[in-house]
């Protein structure tokens, strides 16, 4: 800690306890959570929200997220604590997220924007009354529950009138998504599903400049330290601009919110939440010997969209490691593969691998393994922890056994993956 300047407080940190205070607050290697429903709960309300994508190639986003931090994690956790104990909502927050449900009162403006948004289309709007009729009929229904075929311009692309009705009334907050059947939603009254006093509450941030405040903070905290310049980590914000952005972070530090760090080699500022600033002085104030990742062998795989590495930038400086997601890149442009996960191993990441789950066979299927420059099965237990990072994500899949190719298997350097 440098001390003080106008009352800011500011920490010089070198690029190695910058990564390890992210490690630390987002709950890898040595910092694991217990397993059980708990854990999960608690990670998603220390980091706000998790990134939801749809695809499924070995397993969702999310399950991705959660495995890599809670042992013997399974999807159905995650399902109870959104679709029966009603812990969890599906939402918007970074694009689409699984966050608390008590965070619902601190999105109503969004709500509002999106009523005024598609309140505007007549084609939508007239179908909505035959919408609630149904349902309030029926009980959760999707959209191919909807006899109500007709194209309506939607998204990215044109979509049937049930669909945009649906998305329409969720987007607005009259619905919420009951449950899911794979990735298709079943909707129902969200005055069925939360609870009264929750629905009824004011949103907490009445000025645009609290509301602003309110969602600098919550991002810095959902990855652990973020600088003030475009990247993935600001995605969803509606209406944050950079000079937004950059006013708020100027509130926060003199609210003594967030705190500033100076990483060493990295020119721009990055910043802590206050709340988090104990975790980065422990890791400052250690003394020889403190740091697990040097007596102990951790790996985990990562999610494509998981928060630590939301900024890609940013761990491009601090680890070393480009990553770049390429599901939608043609595949003559891909320089890794479609569906391609990050391996972490102790404070560094390590590797990356192509993991395909056959839902037949249940084989969790390497395709491809790339280690990173001088990284490779000659390291000292690096080779343990890798296989056993695999194990944890096919036992989280609900795998059978791990397969390989044997010139991918002999890239890897795990001959038999199941031994």
């Amino acid at each position: 800690m440098n001390g003080v300047n106008s009352l800011l407080i500011s920490y010089d940190v070198s690029k190695r306890q910058a990564a390890h205070f992210l490690l630390k607050h987002q709950r890898l290697g040595p910092y694991r959570l217990p397993g059980g429903k708990a854990s999960v709960y608690q990670y998603i309300r220390h980091v706000n929200c998790i990134q939801y994508d749809p695809l499924n190639i070995t397993g969702h986003n999310h399950e991705l997220v959660l495995q890599a931090r809670i042992p013997g994690f399974t999807p159905g956790l995650a399902q109870e604590l959104l679709y029966k104990d009603r812990l969890l909502l599906d939402g918007w927050d970074k694009n689409m997220s699984i966050f608390c449900t008590e965070d619902w009162p601190y999105f109503r403006r969004l709500r509002e924007r999106a009523a005024q948004r598609h309140g505007s289309n007549e084609a939508v709007m007239a179908l909505v009354h035959k919408v609630r009729a149904e349902i309030a009929a029926r009980g959760p229904l999707s959209s191919l529950d909807l006899d109500f075929k007709d194209k309506v311009d939607w998204a990215w692309a044109p979509a049937r009138l049930s669909r945009a009705a649906l998305e329409s009334m969720y987007y607005w907050g009259e619905l919420s998504i009951h449950h899911r059947v794979h990735t298709r939603r079943y909707y129902d009254f969200t005055a069925k599903l939360l609870p009264e006093d929750l629905l009824a509450e004011p949103e907490p941030n009445r000025a645009e400049e609290s509301y602003h405040d309110w969602y600098v903070l919550r991002r810095i905290g959902a990855i652990g330290l973020l600088w003030n310049r475009s990247g993935d980590g600001w995605l969803g914000i509606s209406g944050l601009k950079s000079g937004e952005r950059a006013a708020a972070i100027r509130r926060l530090l003199l609210a003594d919110s967030i705190r500033e760090v100076r990483v060493e080699g990295i020119k721009p500022p990055l910043y802590v939440r206050t709340s988090d600033a104990s975790d980065l002085e422990t890791i400052l104030n250690g003394r020889p010997g403190d740091n697990p990742f040097e007596t102990g062998h951790y790996a985990t795989a990562l999610a494509p969209l998981d928060n630590l590495i939301w900024d890609r930038e940013l761990i491009r400086q601090l680890f070393g490691f480009q990553y770049r997601w390429e599901v939608y890149k043609p595949a003559e442009e891909r320089t890794y593969g479609y569906y391609v996960l990050p391996l972490l191993y102790n404070d560094r990441f390590a590797a990356r691998f192509e993991p395909v789950l056959d839902r037949t066979s249940g084989d969790l299927i390497i395709r491809n393994w790339w280690w990173e420059a001088e990284e490779g099965p000659h390291i000292s237990g690096l080779l343990e922890a890798a296989k056993s990072a695999v194990s944890s994500l096919a036992l989280s899949l609900g795998a059978i056994r791990i397969t390989a190719a044997p010139p991918v298997a002999a890239q890897s350097g795990i001959e038999e993956w199941n031994e």
